[in-house]
């Protein structure tokens, strides 16, 4: 149900809870995702002001994403004190930040389309544990600040996670989990900053990781053959597993039915290709067997998907 709230009368304070924040700005929510399957991730749907005065944005522990779903505006950032920064924004920007002091915003909707945004809060454990997956030691990770950023694979993962917040069933757990880990690690490959950015010594190096996803996606018919993704990469089969899987957090044959999955998933919302041809795209010659791996990976089988 949406709920309308304006930004409270008092002072905000220096720092909040994700809840919390958004009392201080105002606006409509139109969908949060609090029931069981949200536990590592907070997620909320809003529809903001078109026209929004400065408010003192208050600092939270979890990183923050902010990702615009409907229309188009210039929103102002600026430190306390400091000098206002613009950045023009629309459908697919995000905002990042996991800021640890206060600073202020204010934005102006252009166009007739309503300004609606989609805020996600990674828990920090699930954060942390992921972080320490992916580097390889325990460390506090800081993220970079992105304003108005475009980022295609980011933009997936949301849309993957917004769709599963708007499901009748409020969300499968161990898909939403999924969803949630897989977001923490691109966040903390493509932004951690500072010293916790620095991979070490026996991670897979970014070029490598890249060219295997790259193959693995232009060869979703084929079988998976984890020697010719070791060798394209030029590592031994057991060597590129390991670090594959630390640096994704998924062995290579299970990222592999990922894609596959995210693919079959494209095709049944984009286009009225049948789910038999569907099938045999992503490389399962048999139905049955399609619908088995779609409904253990997505949680719904693939015709009830394309009808949702």
């Amino acid at each position: 149900m949406a709920v309308e709230h304006d930004k409270k009368a008092e002072a905000p304070p220096d720092r909040t809870s994700p809840e919390g924040l958004e009392s201080y700005i105002a606006g409509r929510t139109l969908i949060s995702g609090d029931g069981p399957a949200w536990t590592d991730m907070f997620v909320q749907v809003f529809s903001r002001l078109q026209v929004q005065e400065p408010f003192l944005v208050p600092a939270v522990a979890e990183p923050l994403v902010v990702w615009v779903m409907s229309g188009k505006a210039l929103v102002e950032e600026r430190d306390l004190g400091g000098e206002w920064t613009a950045n023009p924004v629309s459908v697919g920007d995000f905002f990042l930040t996991r800021s640890a002091t206060p600073y202020e915003m204010r934005w102006r909707a252009d166009g007739d389309e309503p300004f609606q945004v989609m805020h996600l809060y990674l828990s920090v454990p699930l954060f942390e544990r992921v972080a320490e997956e992916v580097l390889g030691k325990a460390a506090s990770i800081g993220l970079r600040d992105v304003s108005g950023g475009q980022d295609e694979q980011l933009s997936h993962l949301l849309a993957l996670i917004h769709r599963e917040l708007t499901t009748e069933s409020a969300g499968s757990r161990l898909f939403v989990q999924g969803l949630a880990q897989s977001l923490a690690v691109h966040l903390i490959r493509h932004y951690a900053s500072g010293e916790s950015a620095s991979r070490p010594r026996n991670a897979l190096p970014g070029a490598k990781l890249r060219r295997a996803i790259a193959f693995m996606e232009t060869h979703l018919e084929e079988p998976f053959d984890l020697t010719q993704v070791a060798q394209v990469v030029g590592m031994s089969e057991f060597h590129f597993s390991r670090l594959f899987k630390q640096a994704t957090g998924l062995s290579p044959s299970h990222y592999f039915i990922r894609q596959r999955v995210a693919k079959a998933q494209r095709l049944l919302k984009e286009t009225d290709t049948s789910i038999i041809e569907i099938a045999m795209a992503v490389g399962y010659s048999s139905p049955s067997h399609f619908a088995q791996i779609f409904r253990r990976e997505a949680k719904v089988s693939p015709r009830d998907y394309r009808r949702d």
